[in-house]
This record gives structure tokens, sequence and C-alpha cells, in this order.
């Protein structure tokens, strides 16, 4: 199975943003599942603190110009490029005026998270799937870091479900001790739909989704799960650890860790 292709889909990676658990994972666990031999994408929202001229991002024309519908109103979908030399990396970022303009990554400069995080999760996501189907590109595995990509399982599973790309897409979702502060609004459950998506998938979604829910969601629909950090939420790593599917624990030795994620691939 070396050959086989997984799609890396974060919310930050290192030295785009700053250094943190989800960041670093996203930079290392990439280039050492390439080396391996397997072929791999990556992609991450383009945060409006990301310094573009410094990174070298440059907009890709060809994979530009979609618009998504996120809540009835429409969104340019932009998407660029910037190359990780060293570990001869490329990274796809998600990118949009609407989203991800603002010189934050999800929270302003009070340390209060936007209240449009969830549109801007959704927008991500979908993003990268439309991008995925212009590159042509059918990954076997797709890996999830971090809240912003929670609904990928969903998204794979209902809406793209058909989609010769993903047809045969194994989700692997990473849990982390990052946690999101603010609760999705109530007017979450209207805003992911799509068609394929009835009102019984997203029935877990009712009330307002704080970041326990919306990982236990994101569980439901994956077909495997990772303790990606040391200390995560005891709720959810009992939900990992009872949810039937492929679990693996952390482990501190990141060289070994690699290994055992590249074993833990294998299953699906």
């Amino acid at each position: 199975m070396s050959s086989k292709r997984v799609l890396y889909i974060t919310q930050e990676i290192f030295p785009y943003l700053p250094e943190s658990n989800i960041s670093t994972i996203s930079r290392h666990l990439p280039q050492a599942i390439q080396e391996k031999g397997r072929e791999i994408r990556t992609f991450m929202p383009r945060f409006g603190n990301i310094n573009e001229r410094r990174n070298q991002l440059h907009e890709v024309i060809r994979l530009s110009g979609m618009n998504l519908i996120i809540n009835d109103t429409d969104h340019p979908l932009i998407i660029k490029v910037a190359s990780i030399q060293a570990a001869r990396m490329q990274i796809y970022f998600i990118d949009n005026d609407d989203f991800f303009s603002r010189k934050f990554t999800t929270e302003d400069d009070n340390g209060e998270e936007f209240a449009d995080n969830d549109e801007r999760s959704i927008f991500y996501v979908r993003g990268v799937m439309e991008t995925i189907k212009k590159l042509r590109w059918i990954p076997d595995i797709i890996h999830c870091h971090g809240w912003m990509t929670a609904l990928t399982p969903l998204f794979i599973k209902r809406a793209y479900a058909d989609d010769p790309c993903f047809k045969g897409s194994k989700i692997v979702y990473s849990l982390y001790g990052d946690e999101m502060k603010r609760p999705f609004s109530p007017d979450f459950i209207n805003k992911v739909s799509l068609d394929g998506i009835t009102d019984d998938d997203v029935k877990d979604l009712e009330g307002e989704t704080d970041f326990v829910k919306l990982t236990n969601f994101a569980l439901k629909y994956s077909d495997g799960v990772i303790q990606s950090s040391e200390t995560i939420n005891p709720q959810l790593l009992k939900s990992a650890q009872e949810s039937g599917i492929p679990f693996l624990p952390f482990n501190p030795d990141f060289n070994t860790w690699t290994e055992e994620v590249n074993s833990f691939y294998e299953q699906f």
C-alpha cells in the first residue's frame, strides 16, 4: 500500500502559522509519510496573518474562480499554493476575502472567537473538496487535523459519497487538546445542508454545537481516529475508545508515532 494517496486537511501548518501541537504535526507528519513512499496533498486555510510575500504564496488561476454558497450567500473560492522546499512538499491554501482577509486565525486580538467560524469551517472543507475534484486527484486516506475540519467526514460520506474522487476514501480524524471556546449557533445545522445530506444525518447538531458535540459528530462519520495530543478532553477520549472504529493512542516519540500512523493507514 506504499503508493496509496493521503490527503491532509489541517487547520494550521508551521511555518505559515506559529508553532503549536497541530501546526507542528501538520508540518512534519505529511513529510514523514511522503518519505515512506506515499503520495500526499496538504491543505490549510489562507488566514490573513500569513505573510504571502515571505512565504511565496501565489494564486493558482486554473483552480480558482468557483463560487460556493454558504447560508444563501455566494463566496468566491481562491486557491493559492506555496512550497516547503526542505520537505519537498507543496501546500494548498483555501482563500476567500469574506472569511480569511482579517489578520487573525480563529479569534480576534481580544481572544474572542469569530461568530462566523462555523461558516468559515464549511467554506474551508467544501473548498478542499472542490479543489481535489478539479485536480482529479483521488485520495485513499483523508486525514483531518483541527476542529475546523470536523465537517469533512460528513461531507465525504454524504454530499460527496458518489463522487468518483471520494467514493473509496477513508476518513481518519485526529484528536487534539486545542478546543474551540465559542459554540456554533443553533442555525449551524441549517448551514451544513447540501445535496445528499438529510435531516437525519445532521440531527446530532440540533441546538448549540460546542467542541465536544462537533468532535463527536466528526467521529460518527470517520473510519479511524488518532490521539494526536498527550492530553485531550476525557469525554472525547472515552468516545473514541468506545466508538468501535480503529483507534491509535498518543505516542510521545514522534518518529515511532509516525511509523504507527503509517501502519494505521494500512488498515484501510
